[in-house]
């Protein structure tokens, strides 16, 4: 498959009479979102702000972030295929991205786990969307929903708002257009004959109601461990619908920009053939794990890859499937490097997974996500502080008499990110 991106750089968002791209900003009106969102009858009220870099700004708490892209040239692929447009394989053609912009869904949320994001002060240097401007949604539920209904309706209005506001690009000239491919088997291995072919396997959160993420419009749970391409990833392919830790839940927006499917393109052909990709899930009960990684080892084998790069989502419970995944994968041959982060305790001395196996010998970490931070007060709030000490990460009394939180990087979202798409690690 090959697949052009064509990335329009956005410097700003500003409210205004029309929807647009203009020299940079995105020009949002807010009417024609109101409109778009309140069709849904689960969604009593939504209204729209705007944080960018720097600002003395904090969201909280966060649902999804999601990042404008359109398809461009074609009516047969859309951007979130089996969700918001028809089941067409994605990942080809081309490509355009709103670059620096990003919607973040918030109010008053289905869970616990749910998070922060501060545009400034030391809080911003753990999350990637103190970089990015943010056009946020926040929505008030109508009465007596049932929480996975309210999910739902949060989710598929943020994807539509993504899906809208990305095709304000499609007539825009991009500033920097990147191409991305991959080769059949046999073809990859005659032009690079003597590079090593590396998989990439992602482990997808799906344990359980409020713990999905849908592949093609399909609750990942409900399937078996398979293959995808990594620019059908690009398009949409791959979504949250993830309550978990903010610390390292995958958002939308980081499927859109994952930085192993990155750095594997940026090294395909030079170092390494970027050989392929597997997607597996995260399950509840033992029989669930066993098939899953059974299947993640058998098609390492059938790929023929000799290495592989795993990637976790979440932990405790998921560690138990990531050991399974490196232990058969690396017992078929296939020698493994894993992604994860650490709850190694506020002194980082405890234990850092709930499981652990001799096979994982060659680690990445996201950092310890029981570190504590404190928060200092911002001068704006968009959503509500109501949550920040039930939030996973906070506690009892963290709000300080000057204003400012304490909690720990597990509040933050994406501050120990196990897909790497963050600033800490450890050795």
């Amino acid at each position: 498959m090959k697949l052009e991106v064509g990335y329009i750089n956005i410097t700003d968002i500003q409210f205004g009479n029309e929807c647009k791209v203009a020299g940079g900003t995105l020009h949002v009106n807010q009417d024609c979102l109101k409109e778009l969102i309140l069709s849904d009858a689960r969604i009593a009220e939504v209204s729209f702000d705007i944080a960018r870099p720097g600002e003395s700004v904090r969201i909280t708490p966060v649902k999804d972030v999601i990042e404008p892209r359109t398809k461009v040239g074609t009516d047969e692929m859309g951007i979130f295929p089996g969700i918001l447009n028809k089941v067409k394989t994605v990942g080809m053609g081309r490509t355009h991205v709103l670059k620096g912009a990003a919607v973040v869904t918030c109010g008053q949320i289905v869970g616990f786990q749910e998070g922060i994001i501060d545009m400034s002060g030391p809080g911003a240097d753990y999350t990637p969307f103190s970089a990015t401007n943010n056009l946020v949604v926040l929505f008030t539920p109508k009465a007596d929903i049932q929480p996975h209904d309210y999910e739902q309706a949060l989710r598929m209005a943020g994807l539509k708002v993504a899906a809208f506001l990305g095709d304000l690009g499609k007539e825009v000239t991009p500033d920097v257009v990147e191409t991305y491919e991959t080769l059949p088997i046999l073809e990859q291995k005659a032009k690079y004959p003597d590079l090593p072919r590396i998989g990439y396997v992602q482990m997808l959160q799906t344990q359980g109601l409020l713990h999905d993420t849908y592949v093609y419009g399909v609750d990942m749970k409900e399937s078996l461990t398979t293959m995808i391409n990594p620019t059908e990833v690009m398009d949409g392919a791959i979504i949250s619908g993830n309550c978990v830790s903010a610390c390292d839940k995958n958002t939308t927006y980081h499927h859109q920009n994952n930085p192993v499917i990155a750095d594997m393109f940026e090294e395909n052909g030079k170092s390494l053939i970027f050989a392929g990709m597997i997607i597996t899930n995260e399950n509840v009960f033992l029989m669930d794990k066993e098939r899953s990684s059974d299947w993640t080892a058998k098609l390492c084998k059938m790929m023929g890859f000799d290495g592989v790069v795993i990637t976790q989502e979440g932990f405790g419970n998921p560690d138990t499937d990531l050991m399974m995944n490196c232990k058969k994968v690396e017992d078929v041959g296939v020698p493994t490097v894993i992604v994860t982060d650490e709850y190694a305790g506020r002194d980082g001395t405890s234990q850092s997974l709930a499981d652990v196996d001799a096979a994982a010998n060659a680690v990445v970490t996201g950092g310890n996500a029981n570190e504590v931070i404190t928060l200092p007060k911002m001068d704006k709030v968009i959503g509500t502080l109501q949550y920040v000490d039930v939030i996973a990460g906070g506690f009892e009394n963290n709000t300080q008499p000057d204003g400012s939180i304490v909690v720990e990087l597990q509040a933050i979202i994406g501050a120990t990110n196990e897909l790497g798409f963050n600033k800490m690690s450890a050795r």
